[in-house]
């Protein structure tokens, strides 16, 4: 590991299905603008409904393509069903292993994070729940869930974002991407 970024702790957890709702859209990792401007979106509507949140608003990568447009999802879990309406829809996320990171930090400095995260993985033997094809990775189900409040917490260097990627499953049922 590089003398820039610091020792991470990874955990494997159990996690059951989660019923959330979201939009989802394609974009450029370089202009993600378009599907994080969504969030707001999202929760103003989960808001006016009434339907209570289970948990931090996140984005699912279901495919990853860092030259291309990816396939990504601005989420909120949620503890109610609505009816879905226009862009936003209702899904669930897929219970199984997930590797999880806690990161603390810029959001820019994710993809160092995603790197450590991604190369302990490989030394502890771990096998995600992703399949590439042609250069873009397809996921099973893979999160940043962001743990602060921007209204509280405006400093982003100190922000909360935790990585949840789920692992392979060895009975088969893996990189089933919605």
């Amino acid at each position: 590991m590089s003398n820039d970024m610091p020792d991470i702790e990874p955990k494997v957890v159990d996690r059951a299905e989660q019923p959330y709702a979201f939009i989802r859209g394609s974009v450029r990792m370089d202009a993600f603008g378009p599907i994080a401007d969504r969030l707001g979106e999202l929760i103003g509507w989960l808001n006016a409904k009434g339907v209570p949140f289970a948990g931090a608003p996140f984005f699912r990568y279901n495919t990853l393509d860092m030259a291309g447009e990816s396939a990504v999802e601005a989420g909120i879990p949620i503890a109610s069903l609505p009816t879905p309406e226009g862009d936003i829809q209702i899904g669930t996320l897929p219970a199984g292993r997930y590797a999880t990171l806690l990161h603390t930090g810029h959001p820019d400095e994710l993809f160092g994070a995603i790197t450590a995260f991604r190369s302990w993985a490989d030394r502890e033997g771990l096998t995600w729940d992703m399949k590439e094809v042609d250069g873009t990775e397809r996921w099973g189900c893979r999160l940043e869930s962001f743990l602060t409040d921007p209204r509280v917490e405006p400093d982003r260097n100190k922000w909360q974002i935790e990585l949840s990627f789920r692992l392979a499953d060895t009975s088969g049922d893996s990189a089933s991407t919605p």
